[in-house]
């Protein structure tokens, strides 16, 4: 299957891409088979030669291409062939923050693949951190987390915000108490100055994944 992806959330984006990865990917061959290239520094050859290989101990490889928007002209003359009958070992990804209307190329494919909206930058909370957190999804839960901070939240609001999710969801007794005894911890690290408070959060995070 291929996949146009419209808009400038890039967060949802870098979510969706991870349920991709989860769903086709073997688990611990991740590397082998995700190729992310550049339209801008992509040239047909190396197109080619990301589609043609195949994947390592995997169903399945995925082949991201940022910025399609800027594809060169020989390429998109490729792809929209390809997209009428792409390799089934393949999911490609084809990444566009702004698509104009009168872009032929993407209106030409656009009923060969499967086409996905995000258009609206949605603001991250400790919810959204919190779904992430519950699928176990570490990059995207860092991401969230550092969008957060960028954004001036203060770490003991976003530990605030865990707490108040936790107590209010229904987990079991012990997996309740094995949450509050991480945070509790983190909290110390950073009162006490032995780690600064992005790293602490990040090692909450990590721990609460794994």
């Amino acid at each position: 299957m291929s996949y146009l992806f419209l808009g400038q959330d890039s967060l949802s984006k870098d979510i969706k891409l991870e349920k991709i990865k989860e769903e086709c990917l073997a688990h611990g061959f991740e590397q082998f088979n995700f190729d992310c290239l550049y339209a801008k520094e992509l040239d047909l050859w190396k197109l080619q030669e990301a589609l043609l290989r195949l994947p390592t101990k995997s169903r399945q490889r995925i082949v991201l291409i940022r910025d399609a928007e800027k594809l060169k002209e020989d390429v998109k003359e490729y792809l929209a062939h390809y997209v009428k009958k792409p390799f089934g070992h393949v999911q490609l990804i084809l990444d566009v923050r702004e698509a104009r209307r009168s872009d032929h190329f993407l209106v030409g494919i656009a009923k060969y693949v499967k086409v996905l909206h995000f258009g609206v930058k949605e603001a991250p909370d400790t919810f959204r951190l919190c779904q992430e957190i519950e699928r176990k999804c570490i990059r995207s839960s860092l991401k969230i987390l550092d969008l957060l901070l960028s954004s001036g939240e203060k770490p003991e609001m976003i530990m605030g915000g865990l707490r108040y999710h936790w107590q209010k969801n229904y987990l079991a007794q012990q997996e309740r108490a094995k949450r509050l005894r991480l945070l509790l911890s983190c909290d110390c690290d950073i009162k006490t100055g032995r780690l600064k408070p992005a790293f602490a959060l990040e090692r909450l995070l990590i721990a609460l994944c794994c």
